[in-house]
């Protein structure tokens, strides 16, 4: 049994992790993407601009697996340019932020709270993404 992910938030709940911060366009996109990568399942990842999901990828063993598949699905659809990325859970490795980046993405929105949090923030700041955490977690099963 999952308890219902009924939590409103809002952009002032959440934390600029990385030394970019998101433009006002990307925080719309990055709000859009939020809440709809709650209702993805598990190892779920949403591209959106601030109208539309662009690429959904989820039920991957890993969380680069499930970037891959949106990135492709956004890519195949001329969509991939200006889009954001959301994640419902947090990025416990480092490969997931760099692949995003080096397709382009230039904000990220997570919940945070892994131990290696660190690293996926140093790879952010070395393409030069924005990176918010939400703390709340929106791992659906």
């Amino acid at each position: 049994m999952q308890e219902p992910d009924d939590q409103i938030e809002t952009p002032e709940d959440w934390t600029v992790v990385t030394k970019r911060k998101p433009t006002t366009e990307e925080i719309a996109a990055l709000a859009f993407a939020w809440k709809a990568v709650k209702h993805v399942k598990s190892n779920a990842i949403v591209l959106a601009n601030q109208q539309q999901t662009v690429g959904i990828g989820a039920g991957q063993m890993n969380r680069v697996g499930s970037v891959k598949i949106a990135v492709e699905q956004a890519r195949e659809n001329n969509k991939l340019a200006g889009s954001v990325l959301a994640s419902d859970a947090f990025f416990p490795m480092d490969d997931s932020v760099e692949y995003a980046a080096q397709q382009g993405i230039k904000a990220i929105i997570q919940p945070g709270g892994s131990i290696k949090d660190q690293e996926s923030i140093d790879m952010a700041d070395k393409y030069g993404v924005a990176m918010v955490f939400t703390g709340v977690r929106h791992f659906k099963h």
